[in-house]
């Protein structure tokens, strides 16, 4: 073969996969909007994925999960399950069934008659009806849009969680004009998929057709949402005033308010990690929680992993954390020791309690961590160093396999995010979906077999929105089923 015919062969074998990969995404779409079904590629999300994306995946398959898939086989069984019908709101995994289509064909006549057999508890007759919950978002900084911003893209039919109303101290007509440019452009997630539509008469929002009520109030007990149709609604408070059991429960004197999250650490509520401590929870009983920090939920994930499989001993976990809205960007007067000084062009050591946070969710940690931050000039995008002694020995091959198995099957595989990655920075974790990513090359274990030093990469916004999302969804109870 020709260096011509060589170059036309690899060109035209990548058109195909750009087309099998529209036909997936064809076929996603109106699973989603049809029947509330999400598909996933071994735990990478496939909504608002781009072709290149879709194909980086499968590709991730083969060299990272060591299962090969091609796309042929995925767009295939997603156009099957359309062919199928009739299903129940559900999170399918396209990558795993793909590769059990490739071990088990032989068995099945066709690809349906496969996936039926697969999902036959995912029928629409073989489950209840999931109830919408109405979310109410109470401030709207950082995490507040980022919330909306997801809320709305993960509405589909509109049978999990709806946003209703966004609370804010002060919603004028030029607030609200500000508070929409906010939500529309944003310096580091870039600008949303979508059309915005205020109205300053009747103080809504309508954001891709949901019509979102802006609502001013200056303490939580001040508001009848039910006078806006909203009921039994769940509030996410990401003011940050609101961190004890006392002050959250003023929520739940408004009327339409049945639950509360805080999306910080909280003091008189459950404190959960979602995927590590959360099971234990009855929702039914309790009313005000708390979905901890950001840097929590990066750390425990991988903690809970290493401390049940070789034990911790102890540790220390630094975390270069980027700069947030509580620092100053120039030098100024500050409550605190050295957050006072210019973020914009300095590191800064500050305290965190994410070693005492953790503990909450892994109380076996109790006395044994210690940790500390440094504020670094970056808007997103955090690092934790986790310095560990062990209780059993270990090698770098092995810790890592451990980390990876976890990353792939069992309760935390939408937490920790596997990363084979040689070049990996900061940049490269803005928009992750998981709250820790795992970097498996920068992995350091000292010849004692027990000393480890792991690297933890997290979206300190957007991971950790994913993660109150996921929370408010089992709070809410309209958790869909899994084939993961």
């Amino acid at each position: 073969m020709t260096a011509t015919e060589q170059y036309n062969e690899s060109l035209k074998s990548w058109i195909n996969k750009e087309k099998l990969a529209i036909e997936l995404m064809n076929a996603l779409s109106k699973l989603l909007y049809k029947y509330s079904v999400e598909l996933v590629l071994f735990r990478n999300t496939l909504v608002g994925a781009n072709i290149q994306e879709v194909i980086y995946y499968h590709d991730y398959a083969k060299n990272v999960v060591f299962k090969p898939i091609n796309l042929e086989d995925t767009s295939e069984l997603a156009k099957a399950l359309l062919e199928i019908g009739n299903l129940a709101p559900s999170k399918l995994d396209i990558g795993k069934l793909a590769f059990e289509w490739s071990q088990e064909k032989s068995q099945y006549s066709s690809k349906v008659d496969f996936l039926k057999n697969k999902i036959e508890n995912l029928s629409l007759e073989s489950t209840n009806s999931i109830q919408p919950r109405d979310v109410v978002l109470y401030g709207f900084g950082r995490i507040g849009r980022l919330a909306a911003r997801e809320l709305v893209k993960q509405a589909g039919k509109g049978q999990q969680l709806r946003i209703r109303a966004i609370v804010t101290r002060k919603c004028g007509d030029l607030e609200l004009l500000k508070r929409v440019n906010l939500l529309k452009m944003d310096s580091v997630h870039g600008p949303i998929s979508g059309i915005i539509e205020p109205n300053l008469e009747n103080k809504t929002i309508t954001f891709n057709g949901q019509l979102i009520h802006m609502i001013e109030a200056s303490s939580p007990d001040q508001i009848d949402y039910n006078a806006y149709g909203i009921d039994n609604a769940i509030v996410i408070d990401n003011t940050g005033a609101f961190r004890d059991k006392e002050a959250l429960s003023l929520h739940l004197k408004s009327k339409g308010v049945s639950k509360v999250i805080l999306t910080a650490p909280g003091k008189g509520v459950p404190n959960v990690v979602y995927g590590v401590n959360n099971k234990d929870l009855d929702v039914d009983k309790l009313d005000a929680f708390s979905a901890a920090s950001c840097t929590t939920n990066a750390i425990v994930p991988v903690l809970k992993v290493i401390e049940d499989s070789l034990g911790i001993e102890k540790g220390h976990i630094e975390t270069v954390h980027a700069y947030t809205n509580d620092q100053n960007l120039l030098d100024n007067m500050h409550k605190k020791h050295r957050r006072g000084r210019s973020a914009a062009i300095n590191m800064v050591i500050t305290e965190t309690g994410a070693a005492k946070a953790a503990v909450k969710a892994i109380p076996s940690l109790d006395g044994k961590l210690t940790a500390n931050a440094v504020r670094v000039p970056t808007p997103n995008g955090s690092l934790a160093i986790m310095n560990l002694t062990l209780h059993s020995k270990t090698s770098l091959e092995g810790i890592n396999e451990i980390v990876k198995n976890a990353s792939l099957e069992g309760d935390l595989v939408n937490q920790i995010r596997y990363s084979v990655e040689d070049d990996l920075v900061s940049n490269d974790i803005i928009g992750n979906v998981c709250c820790s990513v795992y970097d498996s090359k920068a992995t350091l274990i000292h010849q004692d077999g027990k000393s480890v030093v792991l690297y933890v990469w997290y979206d300190n916004e957007f991971g950790y929105t994913k993660q109150v999302i996921r929370f408010a969804k089992q709070i809410a109870q309209v958790q869909r089923r899994l084939y993961y």
